[in-house]
């Protein structure tokens, strides 16, 4: 990254100083590393790229600071990932968006994030992950008894639910600038009969006939990335713009309660996805329409996608983590058996038919222990690497000159 700056540093200071003191001087200094504006920049597309919600400059310049800290605390400990390793990784990663290495960053390329930023991102968190393990595996072990709990088979603990009201704004790309207009004064209300009139009108999702309005439903239904969103909120506050495929989300807080949670977070979800040509027409809808009526269960959907190409409807039993935002916001809402249709991709060109196939805590047949052993494990490991960030932050001189 330094060596990439460094050059489009150089051609930029040859066409217009004034440019390239804007874009490289540093902008945040933590300890003795800086950040520049091209490096949040970067962040800030590549997000975008994935999709994450929020406020995207922000999360890029909280992002960039950790990963400064994180580097900070690799260096010390003497920590370097292997070209193969990164490699992989990136690999990996790639592959939760059905794409290889180099599709990937050609993708990246298009969004005029530079590869180096990708490879970057990848190695600190890589590398950090690793640490994490080696310096808290000791202390994550987990119990049989913690197991069982897990698994509802002793009693449940203590879980959150939130009351919220939803909006999509359907937004392909035609549509898209004045979607997140109306997207940003939504997210300005305060008042739940406001938002819930805003969703009557503008709303893609089927609840838009009862104001948005959702029943109580446990946080960890939603994506991680989502939840301290939304646990932030007080009641009649709404997120800021969620971007996702085509659209754009916003959530609204109508309450939160703590009640006692039989059922674990779940390890696996399986949904069925079957693609519809058309987008948000009225002639894809009534196909969509026609197909909900004919279903009960998504093995019913191989019925309706006999004789079609295979790349039609599609079925995946997945981590939460790795379940595509704006699907997973959708599935968040479903029981097993539900359905929506609200959602599109190839720039509102083709209808998403989502069905809820089930949530597990467990994946393949049976109960399967060391699953949910590698689950609990991971969000222990995941509290304590939140800590010694905090604590690392906390000890830190940052200052934004």
């Amino acid at each position: 990254m330094r060596a990439l700056i460094s050059a489009i540093a150089t051609t930029m200071a040859l066409m217009s100083p004034t440019f390239a003191v804007a874009q490289f001087a540093p902008v945040i200094v933590i300890n003795d590393a800086v950040v520049s504006e091209f490096e949040i920049d970067q962040r800030e597309a590549m997000l975008r790229v994935f999709r994450t919600p929020g406020d995207l400059q922000q999360v890029a310049r909280d992002q960039l600071i950790e990963d400064r800290l994180k580097l900070e605390a690799l260096n010390a400990a003497g920590l370097r990932i292997t070209p193969e390793g990164l490699r992989g990784a990136m690999g990996e990663f790639s592959a939760r968006e059905n794409m290889d290495v180099d599709q990937f960053i050609a993708v990246l390329g298009q969004a005029g994030v530079a590869e180096e930023t990708f490879r970057d991102f990848v190695r600190v968190n890589v590398s950090w992950l690793e640490y994490i393990r080696s310096r808290f595996g000791d202390r994550a072990q987990v119990s049989e008894a913690e197991i069982d709990q897990a698994l509802g088979q002793s009693s449940g603990s203590a879980g959150i639910e939130v009351l919220l009201n939803e909006i999509i704004i359907a937004a392909p790309p035609p549509r898209a600038a004045s979607a997140l207009a109306t997207a940003q004064r939504i997210a300005q209300l305060t008042s739940t009969s406001a938002f819930e009139a805003e969703a009557r009108r503008v709303s893609a999702l089927p609840s838009r006939t009862r104001g948005g309005r959702l029943d109580w439903l446990p946080i960890t239904n939603y994506p991680a990335g989502l939840r301290g969103l939304l646990l932030d909120l007080a009641p009649g506050q709404v997120t800021a713009p969620i971007p996702i495929t085509d659209g754009v989300a916003l959530f609204q807080m109508r309450g939160l309660r703590e009640v006692n949670q039989v059922a674990p977070e779940p390890a696996a979800i399986e949904y069925a996805a079957f693609y519809i040509a058309g987008g948000l027409t009225d002639r894809a809808l009534r196909e969509a329409q026609s197909i909900d009526n004919r279903v009960d269960t998504c093995d019913d959907l191989y019925g309706v996608a006999q004789g079609l190409p295979e790349d039609r409807l599609q079925r995946d039993v997945l981590p939460p983590a790795d379940i595509p935002t704006d699907v997973a916001m959708i599935l968040a809402t479903l029981d097993t058996g539900e359905t929506n249709y609200s959602l599109t991709q190839a720039n509102g060109e083709t209808l998403v038919f989502l069905m809820m196939c089930g949530r597990t805590p467990v994946l393949g047949e049976g109960v399967d222990r060391e699953t949910v052993r590698n689950q609990l494990r991971s969000q222990r490991l995941a509290t304590y690497a939140d800590a010694l960030l905090a604590d690392l932050r906390a000890a830190a001189t940052i200052s934004f000159p």
